[in-house]
């Protein structure tokens, strides 16, 4: 592609070199560099591009966008200054795969918790809808049938365009993606069009990134501040931050609520393990998706479905026929009559959601048994106040590994009991190996009894020192049950 079209709309300050010339790969990556390729110098918070201009030279790359010049400047390489080179990136990424999100209805989904459930639950809506989509999630790519699998909840920004790029070749017209705090703050959105940006929560989460609930907040808000006039952003009127969303937003506002007046109004008029009996906007349907959490996210689903100027007579029938998500209260039931429940709740606001519905379903005559961890190397504020939520709500707690990472098992569990309530004592036991403690959870379990294994989710790794060693707790408990039932 010509430089001047990758350049095009973008602020350069200056431009030193041949302006005229072919770009035949955008990086960002020196090692990546190949010849004739545009490779852009961004400071990092490990290490600053600008220190990997000369080995990208060396491999060929023979356009450099950054933010300060090289001293040393040769004649056959065009320098382009600009004033934030990962801004930058995004636009450059956009142009050179020819702005695919202007070609797609782009929806993004951004929140603390549903943001996976809520985009993968769109993606087979507008499916059965009979529409091709993209979806980009925390747990997978997908165009179509095709499935990519993902590594990050949002991709860098030149994947991104690339994916988007995919799809409208392959004839999409709708595209779902997450869109997380780190992706918003690295600028992995930039230069992205979007059609809807829908809210779901924000609680307390990512804080070994962000360091302040404010400065996360600000992060998410960013998203909606930057909205064109002619999308729309939807938010969750019943989350205390919700309308902070829409303050500077020059989109058109709408709301969704189970509790408070809003455009898109929800109610949950019978639930149990089986599914839900639900009244959205005065219509009722049953769902085989269950729990409090899940009315929210189909909430925000049909949202963005009308809005996208769907009817509601062929919305509500394509919800009726949804599965539900991989690792998102995903019920299981043992020959022994133990109900497993595997979810990904991993922050305290996600465990008292699930551990909610579940006490809002079972009778009490059942013991609630929930086994659980927290992440190594992430946010530390979380560990008690996950360990106090876990206890109160549980008729017993086991606390246990999720993936440690580089740190000490040991010390994770000894922050989760830190904030374990004194009258709850009586109410947990450690089990530092995740898959024993699985087998404790079963072996103390009675018919009827619910176990709930959270933290992991559609992971089936677990990663300890650095390597990722094979573990699914759907998988685990599957073969625990079995073994320990004969």
């Amino acid at each position: 592609m010509k430089l001047e079209e990758i350049l095009s709309r973008i602020p350069v300050l200056e431009i030193i070199g041949n302006q005229d010339r072919e770009v035949s790969a955008l990086i960002f990556d020196s090692r990546k560099a190949v010849e004739d390729s545009l490779y852009v110098a961004i400071k990092g918070t490990e290490s600053d591009g600008h220190d990997f201009i000369s080995s990208s030279v060396e491999k060929g790359a023979a356009v450099i966008v950054c933010e300060n010049v090289p001293t040393e400047i040769k004649a056959e390489i065009t320098y382009i200054k600009v004033k934030d080179a990962a801004k930058t990136l995004g636009l450059l990424a956009s142009n050179f795969y020819g702005n695919p999100s202007s070609k797609l209805n782009l929806i993004g989904i951004t929140g603390t918790n549903g943001k996976t459930s809520t985009t993968t639950l769109l993606f087979d809506i507008f499916k059965i809808l009979g529409f091709k989509s993209a979806l980009i999630s925390t747990v997978e790519y997908r165009i179509g049938d095709e499935m990519i699998p993902s590594t990050h909840t949002t991709p860098d920004v030149v994947r991104l365009n690339q994916i988007l790029a995919k799809a409208v070749e392959e004839g999409c017209e709708y595209a779902f993606m997450e869109v997380s705090s780190h992706g918003i703050h690295q600028y992995r959105t930039e230069g992205l069009h979007f059609k809807i940006a829908g809210f779901t929560n924000i609680t307390h989460d990512h804080l070994d990134y962000h360091k302040t609930f404010e400065e996360y907040l600000k992060t998410k808000k960013r998203f909606f501040d930057e909205l064109s006039s002619d999308a729309i952003a939807i938010t969750n009127a019943d989350d205390k931050n919700g309308n902070v969303m829409l303050q500077n937003t020059k989109a058109k506002k709408k709301t969704y609520a189970l509790k408070t007046m809003a455009d898109f109004h929800g109610k949950i008029t019978e639930i149990d393990f089986n599914g839900m009996l639900l009244n959205f906007n005065g219509k009722e349907f049953w769902t085989t998706l269950t729990g409090k959490f899940n009315a929210y996210n189909l909430l925000l689903a049909y949202a963005v479905a009308i809005e996208c100027g769907f009817h509601e007579d062929d919305i509500l029938p394509a919800i009726s026929q949804l599965k539900r998500v991989n690792g998102r209260f995903e019920t299981l039931k043992s020959d022994g009559g133990i109900i497993f429940v595997v979810d990904y709740a991993h922050t305290p606001d996600a465990l008292e959601n699930v551990l909610d519905s579940i006490n809002d379903i079972r009778t009490k005559n059942e013991r609630l048994i929930t086994v659980f961890g927290c992440g190594g190397d992430r946010d530390h504020a979380k560990r008690p106040e996950m360990g106090k939520i876990a206890t109160r709500k549980s008729t017993l707690a086991i606390i246990t590994s999720d993936n440690p990472r580089t740190e000490d098992p040991a010390e994770i569990i000894k922050q989760i009991e830190a904030g374990v309530e004194p009258q709850n004592f009586s109410k947990y036991t450690s089990i530092p190996d995740r898959r024993e403690a699985i087998k404790m959870a079963i072996k103390f379990a009675e018919p009827k009894d619910i176990v709930v294994v959270a933290g992991k989710g559609h992971e089936t790794y677990q990663e300890i020192n650095g390597v990722k060693n094979h573990f699914d707790d759907k998988e685990t408990i599957i073969e625990l049950a079995r073994l320990m039932s004969k």
